[in-house]
């Protein structure tokens, strides 16, 4: 397998799993994914539907699959890790290459980088894979009503695998960080792709020389990439599946910016507003000063 890092906004990374070289046979395939493989052409027919109940529940499926966390897709494309595979990785001690862009990411952070993908959301999804396991029986009960599909015991059942996966995916790379089996490649062709997006443009129209890449991630956040960035990197990397991953990640990110952006304005909107009705109130006159002022001027007149 071999890994990517991809930078989305300068606070924010994808990580990504390519699979090399998998070859499947009857004999090595298990349950689970014979399960998952047939779910899958289950749901590809239905996306074939132009009509009807299946369209309905395709369209609400996918509307829901775009906002679960791309940090989960992320770990979900990396192999689960299983005792077989520790013990063939230990043995073998090949490295497994992950590729960065050196312009937008030092080196020496790609390992701070992938330990904190590795363990930030491992509790999270541990405690939501067995809620979703515990709702399974509550839901079962649906399936005994006629001609409608257990909707609620399927995603169920999706949700407790995809955080399953996607735990077992973050101890891989705990794993392999442990290990010392991560070799880090900076990418020629990432590293072409993200400098035209760090690229000023001066007055004049050509861009100037990026500039250094610091070590430290600046305090406001911005994006580095946009939707369209999606099928240009999938092109470039030949990881067509790339593409619907960066796109999601993207649109995640730019909505979660705009939310918080949104909530300052907002906050700065109030505390204006209360600074100005402060002000206001400072300057009237309260009853026992215009009593006071009033004696002050008859004193004056006597």
């Amino acid at each position: 397998m071999r890994l990517f890092l991809l930078p989305v906004s300068t606070h924010r990374t994808l990580i990504y799993c390519q699979r090399l070289n998998v070859v499947t046979t009857k004999n090595n395939t298990s349950l689970l994914d014979k399960a998952t493989s047939r779910a899958t052409n289950l749901w590809a027919g239905w996306e074939k539907k132009e009509s009807g109940w299946q369209r309905k529940v395709v369209d609400l499926g996918n509307k829901a699959f775009k906002r679960i966390p791309y940090e989960e897709w992320g770990l979900k494309s990396i192999p689960p890790l299983s005792t077989r595979r520790e013990a063939e990785e230990s043995g073998s001690k090949k490295k497994v290459e992950v590729l960065f862009p050196s312009t937008v990411l030092p080196q020496d952070s790609v390992g701070e980088v992938l330990r904190t993908l590795a363990t930030e959301r491992q509790k999270l999804h541990k405690s939501r894979m067995i809620y979703s396991i515990a709702g399974l029986p509550i839901a079962a009960p649906f399936g005994l009503i006629p001609l409608i599909p257990n909707l609620p015991f399927f995603y169920l059942c999706f949700r407790a695998y995809s955080h399953w996966k996607a735990l077992r995916g973050s101890q891989h790379i705990e794993f392999l960080l442990d290990k010392n089996l991560i070799s880090k490649q900076p990418s020629k062709i990432l590293d072409q792709l993200y400098a035209r997006q760090m690229l000023p443009k001066s007055k004049s129209g050509p861009k100037t020389k990026p500039k250094p890449v610091p070590s430290k991630p600046p305090k406001t956040e911005r994006m580095l990439l946009q939707e369209s960035d999606g099928s240009r990197i999938a092109s470039l990397l030949h990881i067509p599946e790339l593409q619907l991953e960066l796109e999601r990640a993207v649109w995640q990110v730019e909505r979660d910016l705009k939310a918080k952006k949104d909530l300052r304005d907002e906050k700065e909107r109030l505390d204006s507003a209360n600074s100005q009705a402060k002000t206001k109130t400072s300057a009237r006159i309260s009853p026992s000063q215009f009593i006071l002022y009033s004696k002050n001027i008859t004193d004056l007149h006597l």
